[in-house]
C-alpha cells in the first residue's frame, strides 16, 4: 500500500519501472518550474523530481522538511548524477504524492545536518524522537543492534543458555544507592531494582545450568558522567560452572575480539590480552583503568630524594613522569600544566625540569644534583631532549594526581595511538579497602573469592588480601568486570564478618545464597561486558547518552517522557506511603 521498495535500494537497473516510496523529506530544493525533493527513510535517500504538472506543483507547495509522503512515480536516469549515494544514479518522476504525516513548518532544531550537534543537548533529548532522525545517532543506533545481534550469536557458539532473571527484586549492597519500588500488598516493604543480576546468576550455577548469560539491564542511583548513563545501564551477563579465571578470560578476550573486528576498522588487541595486577596498574598509571595508547608511565622516585633540601619533596612521595623531547615545549605549557595539576588534579603544585644537551635546566633543576642527573638517567631512563614532571604528596594522593596528569599530557602533546583498541585485564584487585568513615569494606564485588581461601581471611591484614577480581579495560575505559565467586558459606560469612556484617545479617540480606550454598554447588566465576561502553567505543563516540535510544540528561531527567515526575495522592495511597518533601 505505501511502498515497494526502500529509499535506498533503487538503481540504473530499475530505470523503467514504476515505484512506491515512502518516507521523510529532507530537504526541497524549488527550481521554480521543477521542484527536487530528498526522500529519506532508514535505508538510504532517493531523489523525487515534480515537473511543472499544475495539479503536482499545487501538492508540492504543502510539503515541507520532515513531513511523512507516499510517492508513486517512474524511475529515470539522472542527468545530473550523484556518485556519493547509491541511489545517485536515477530519480523518480512523481506520478502522485500523498502526505502520510504532517509536520509543524517550524522544527525546534535542524533534523539532520551538521548543526544538530550543536544544538542544546536538553532540547535534543525533549525532542529524542526528531534527534534520532539524525543519521548519525540512527545509524549508531543500528549499530548497536548489530552488536546485540554479534553477542547473542557468539555466546551461543560459546554454549551459553540465555535466561532472565527479575527485575524486582532485593536491595542488596552493591556499590551503589538501590532504587526502590515500594509494595502495595505489603505495606511498608519494598522491592530494589537489581544493581546487577549477580545473585541470580549464581543461583543459576547451583541450579546445574552450566553457563548463563543475558544482556541485562541494571539500576543504580548514581551521579551521571560522560561514560557512565544515570540510572540504568545493560551489561553482557554471564557465569560459568567449574570455572576458574583462566576460563572466564578465555571467553572475556573471544567476546571482544569477535565484537570489535565485525563492527569497526580500528586495529584491534589479538588474545592473550596483557595482565596486569591492579597495584602496578596503580604505580604505572596512578588509575586502574590504563589507557595503554598512551606511551608515557609513572614511576617512583621517593628513594631518590631521600635527602633533598628541597621542602616541597621531603617526607613525601614522589612520582615522575618521563616525557621524551618534552624539553621543546615552551615555558607557557609547563606552566599551563602546573594550573591544571591545581585546578583539575588536586595538587598543591607541579614540579618539572628540561632536560637539555647542557644539563638540566628550569623549573627545580637547581635540586637536582649532578649524583641524582646520573641516576636520573641509569635508573629511569632519562636523556636529553626529554622534560621531567614531579608529583610530591602522600602515597595515595601522588599516585592519583600522577594519574591525572600522565592522561593530561598524553591529550595535550598527542601522545595517544589513533585507530586502535589496546585491551588489557586488571587483576588482583584488594578483597577490602578502608571507607571513609575509616571501617573496612569491599573493594569490589563482595561475592568474590578470597586469594588464599579462609587461611587469608582468617590470619591476614584485611587490607592485604587479594581477591580473584578482575576487570577488561579499553582505552581508558573499564569494560567489564567479574570475579571467581565465593561459594562456599563459610568463607561468604568469614568474608562479609571483616566487612562488618553478622552472620544474621548475612543469612537475612543474602538469605537466598546463603541457603542455596548449603546444598551443593559448583565453584564459578563470570563477568559482565558493559554494553553501552562497547557500543560508545566502536562508535568512536566520548558520550554515552549519544549510544542509548532513549537516555536521561546529566541531571537524570528524562525529558522526553518528563520522568522523574509527582503522582496522585491515591498512588501512593495504594502502596502506603506519604510524601513530605521541604522546598529548597
Amino acid at each position: 500500500m505505501y511502498r515497494d521498495h526502500n529509499c535506498g535500494e533503487l538503481n540504473i537497473s530499475n530505470v523503467g519501472q514504476t515505484v512506491l516510496l515512502a518516507g521523510w523529506i529532507q530537504k526541497i530544493r524549488n527550481l521554480g518550474s521543477m521542484k527536487f525533493i530528498d526522500l529519506r527513510d532508514q535505508f538510504g535517500i532517493t531523489q523525487i523530481v515534480i515537473s511543472d504538472n499544475k495539479e503536482m506543483q499545487e501538492r508540492a507547495n504543502e510539503l515541507v522538511t520532515e513531513c511523512v509522503i507516499g510517492v508513486k512515480g517512474k524511475v529515470v536516469e539522472r542527468s545530473n548524477k550523484n556518485t556519493k549515494i547509491p541511489t545517485g544514479e536515477i530519480e523518480i518522476e512523481a506520478e502522485e504524492i500523498n502526505i502520510l504525516g504532517k509536520c509543524k513548518n517550524v522544527l525546534p532544531f535542524e533534523v539532520n545536518s551538521e548543526k544538530t550537534g550543536e544544538a542544546r543537548e536538553d532540547l535534543r533529548l525533549e525532542y529524542r524522537f526528531l534527534d534520532l532522525r539524525n543519521d548519525k545517532l540512527h545509524k549508531t543506533i543500528l549499530l548497536r543492534s548489530n552488536i546485540m545481534k554479534t553477542l547473542r550469536r557468539k555466546m551461543d557458539e560459546l554454549g551459553f543458555t540465555e535466561i532472565q532473571t527479575p527485575i524486582l527484586a532485593n536491595s542488596s549492597p552493591e556499590g551503589a544507592r538501590d532504587y526502590l519500588v515500594p509494595s502495595r500488598l505489603h505495606p511498608g516493604e519494598f522491592y530494589a531494582l537489581p544493581q546487577a543480576p549477580q545473585q541470580f546468576k549464581q543461583l543459576l550455577m547451583v541450579s546445574g545450568f552450566d553457563k548463563y548469560y543475558q544482556i541485562a539491564p541494571c539500576f543504580r542511583d548514581e551521579d551521571p558522567r560522560a561514560d557512565r548513563a544515570p540510572g540504568e545501564f545493560y551489561q553482557l551477563d554471564f557465569e560459568m560452572s567449574f570455572a576458574e579465571q583462566e576460563d572466564v578470560f578465555k571467553v572475556l578476550e573471544d567476546i571482544f575480539t569477535t565484537v570489535f573486528k565485525e563492527h569497526t576498522t580500528w586495529k584491534v588487541d589479538e588474545a592473550p590480552f596483557r595482565r596486569i595486577p591492579y597495584r602496578e596498574a596503580m604505580e604505572k598509571y596512578g588509575i586502574d583503568k590504563p589507557d595503554l595508547r598512551n606511551p608515557l608511565i609513572i614511576q617512583d622516585a621517593t628513594k631518590l630524594f631521600a635527602n633533598t633540601e628541597f621542602n616541597a619533596f621531603k617526607d613525601k612521595t614522589i612520582k615522575i613522569i618521563v616525557v621524551p623531547n618534552g624539553a621543546s615545549q615552551g615555558r607557557k605549557f609547563f606552566d599551563s600544566m602546573t594550573d591544571f595539576a591545581k585546578e583539575e588534579a588536586g595538587a598543591n603544585g607541579l614540579a618539572w625540569v628540561k632536560v637539555e644537551e647542557t644539563g638540566y635546566t628550569g623549573g627545580i633543576a637547581k635540586f637536582i644534583t649532578e649524583d641524582m642527573q646520573e641516576e636520573l638517567a641509569k635508573e629511569y631512563s632519562v636523556k636529553a631532549n626529554d622534560a621531567i614532571f614531579f608529583v610530591a604528596d602522600e602515597f595515595l594522593k601522588a599516585q592519583k594526581i600522577a594519574g591525572l596528569v600522565r592522561i593530561e599530557l598524553g591529550k595535550r602533546l598527542d601522545l595517544i595511538e589513533k585507530n586502535v583498541y589496546r585491551f588489557c585485564f586488571i587483576t588482583d584487585f584488594p578483597m577490602y579497602e578502608l571507607s571513609d568513615e575509616g571501617t573496612v569494606d569491599f573493594n569490589h564485588n563482595p561475592f568474590s573469592m578470597p586469594q588464599g581461601g579462609y587461611d587469608a581471611l582468617e590470619n591476614k591484614n584485611p587490607l592485604d588480601i587479594l581477591a580473584y577480581q578482575y576487570d577488561v579495560v579499553c582505552n581508558g575505559y573499564e569494560m567489564a568486570s567479574g570475579a571467581v565467586r565465593n561459594h562456599d558459606p563459610e568463607l561468604m560469612v568469614k568474608a562479609f564478618e571483616i566487612a562488618g556484617y553478622t552472620e544474621k545479617e548475612v543469612e537475612t540480606r543474602f538469605g537466598a545464597l546463603y541457603n542455596a550454598f548449603q546444598y551443593g554447588t559448583p565453584p564459578h566465576a563470570g563477568a559482565a561486558p558493559g554494553l553501552d561502553r562497547m557500543v560508545m567505543l566502536i562508535a568512536d563516540s566520548d558520550n554515552i547518552r549519544e549510544v542509548i535510544a532513549f537516555p536521561k540528561n546529566k541531571k537524570a531527567r528524562d525529558l522526553l517522557m518528563r520522568a522523574p515526575s509527582t503522582v496522585t495522592e491515591k498512588q501512593l495511597e495504594d502502596v502506603h506511603i506519604k510524601v513530605d518533601v521541604k522546598e529548597k
